[in-house]
């Protein structure tokens, strides 16, 4: 019997991944506590929407479960940029706003979908001011569902669609 494949598992990242389900028009925001001086670090922001061929669901939890899905395409990336770009709220304090915007995706979603279903993937990435400075990332993935006002369709045929080929 085939177990619960993460978001995390499937795309093989650290736990730094979170999934969620969302709708187009979602706009959140999240602030980092890093607990430490943060001047002269940077921060950056960017998303990218994948399309997976299918998804399934936890009928307890609800979490996505991605054991037989396969990326089949994708869109362009985006950088967050302006009123979107992280936002440093304190450097002293050590806190940072990351805006997730509406309208990542787009794009035409097929209603309740389990198949070819568009996942909008934010990725945050900071860079301290040490000698030998570290990079690191957290990725949110965003599996989009379908609300009105949202065209119904197969994303796969949307404009600016890049099918996979290995």
């Amino acid at each position: 019997m085939a177990g619960v494949l993460s978001f995390s598992d499937y795309i093989g990242g650290p736990d730094d991944i979170i999934a969620a389900q969302a709708f187009p028009s979602d706009q959140k925001q999240y602030l980092y506590n890093f607990g430490t001086n943060i001047t002269g670090w940077t921060f950056s922001a960017d998303y990218q929407t994948l399309v997976v061929d299918e998804i399934s669901f936890n009928r307890y939890t609800g979490q996505p479960n991605f054991s037989n899905s396969i990326v089949i395409g994708s869109f362009a990336k985006v950088e967050l940029t302006g009123n979107n770009a992280p936002q440093v709220q304190s450097a002293s304090t050590g806190t940072v706003n990351l805006r997730v915007p509406s309208g990542m995706y787009t794009g035409p979603i097929v209603p309740d979908a389990r198949i070819n279903i568009p996942v909008v993937v934010v990725a945050f990435t900071w860079t301290n001011a040490d000698t030998f400075p570290t990079t690191q990332t957290h990725r949110w993935a965003f599996v989009q569902a379908w609300e009105p006002d949202v065209t119904v369709g197969n994303p796969v045929g949307s404009a600016g669609y890049t099918a996979l080929t290995v």
